[in-house]
């Protein structure tokens, strides 16, 4: 007899309790790059111990010299929303010296996962 396949959760009643991923890139000058992820590394450790942060990454794209790319997932929205509120709420010396010149990125609510065969 077959499996059955999980049961998804219905995002208008479970929505805060969804998991949560965070995705998108990073332009920047070619010649910035390492700086750009090495003054991250920092805010990297800090947002892994967070409630909720189950991954939290910037990396270099191995194609494009001037890309990083950003891969977050997050228990909850409410996880987030802490992580966000505590981004702001972080000292002026904090922030990077190397800003990008173009960013995208976008958050999606999971409604289930499974297991890459």
């Amino acid at each position: 007899m077959p499996t059955a396949e999980p049961r998804l959760p219905k995002l208008d009643k479970e929505k805060e309790s969804a998991l949560v991923i965070v995705a998108g890139w990073f332009q920047v000058d070619p010649s910035e790059r390492d700086a750009f992820l090495a003054q991250r590394v920092d805010g990297m450790r800090r947002s892994r111990a967070e409630r909720g942060c189950i991954e939290y990454v910037i990396a270099a794209d191995p194609v494009d010299p001037g890309r990083a790319v950003l891969y977050e997932r997050w228990e909850s929205q409410a996880d987030l929303d802490a992580h966000a509120a505590a981004a702001r709420q972080a000292p002026k010396s904090d922030v990077p010296s190397v800003v990008p010149t173009a960013v995208s990125i976008f958050v999606y609510d999971v409604t289930g996962e499974r297991k890459l065969s």
